[in-house]
């Protein structure tokens, strides 16, 4: 939308392009849309000859003055491309109209985003902040030091908490939380309050088996030994023994996403043939 936008502050002429239907294996979702230009692209509809036939049209539209359009392309041998589905294309030069049914529709998706409570903005924080930033999750960052969270990319929203583990209670059902403060006690606490929430789609917290068994005394002692089954620890899995701060982010945030849009992920073509 911000490239409609300054498309539309300098006068230029556009076209979107959107992914009106998808059926059987195809590269991008219903919505997923680009924007065209004479001399840019940006955004996509799944690469390849797909998305050069979008822009082909695209591009002719905009020199024939044309308002609107379709294209119907069969994902086969006729356009050098092995996803095997076929997608329906709408074509519509952008406007100022356009431009706000766009932005209600995407505030209305944002609000059905997944919310990801983050729980420290320290440098394996801060990595995975930026990592979780452009995916379709609403990311807050919660932490006692303003300075961090001054540092956090602006895709995320900051959240500073003399009480960082009271944040739990507040947050919507299904919501995922990462625990990676500075403190092992906040942490336990932090975690503590998660596990204690059955609607929690996910509970994951920073650390090594030692600290796993301890923070499973420390729930025992509380007489909640049995929610330690729920907890993700080591978060990001083991496959990859890898304690750099953006690796870990890599693997926290596959893991967030096979977890809360796993289920509306059938992405099935990923390669595709010359055109």
């Amino acid at each position: 939308m911000s490239d409609l936008r300054a498309a539309l502050a300098a006068r230029e002429p556009a076209i979107v392009v959107r992914v009106e239907r998808a059926e059987g294996s195809t590269p991008r979702e219903p919505g997923a849309a680009m924007l065209v230009t004479a001399g840019a692209v940006f955004g996509t509809v799944g690469g390849g000859a797909l998305e050069m036939e979008g822009i082909a049209e695209a591009r002719r539209m905009l020199a024939a003055g044309e308002r609107e359009g379709r294209l119907d392309i069969p994902l086969g041998p006729a356009i050098g491309q092995c996803c095997g589905g076929r997608v329906v294309l709408g074509l519509e030069r952008g406007t100022s109209a356009m431009l706000e049914r766009l932005e209600r529709a995407d505030a209305t998706a944002r609000r059905a985003w997944p919310h990801v409570y983050l729980f420290g903005a320290g440098h394996t924080g801060q990595a995975t902040a930026r990592a979780l930033e452009p995916l379709p999750l609403r990311t807050l960052v919660v932490d006692t030091r303003a300075e961090r969270l001054a540092e956090l990319p602006g895709g995320v929203e900051p959240r500073r908490a003399a009480l960082p583990e009271t944040e739990v209670a507040g947050a919507p059902p299904a919501s995922a939380f990462v625990v990676m403060t500075h403190d092992h006690g906040l942490d336990f606490l932090i975690a503590a309050a998660a596990l204690a929430r059955a609607d929690a789609a996910y509970v994951g917290m920073i650390g090594s088996a030692t600290k796993r068994e301890k923070f499973r005394r420390f729930l025992a002692e509380r007489g909640e030994g049995e929610r330690i089954g729920r907890l993700v620890l080591p978060i990001g899995g083991s496959a990859v023994r890898d304690k750099r701060p953006a690796v870990i982010a890599a693997m926290v945030a596959a893991e967030l996403v096979v977890q809360l849009l796993g289920q509306n992920m059938n992405q099935d073509c990923a390669g595709f043939a010359p055109a």
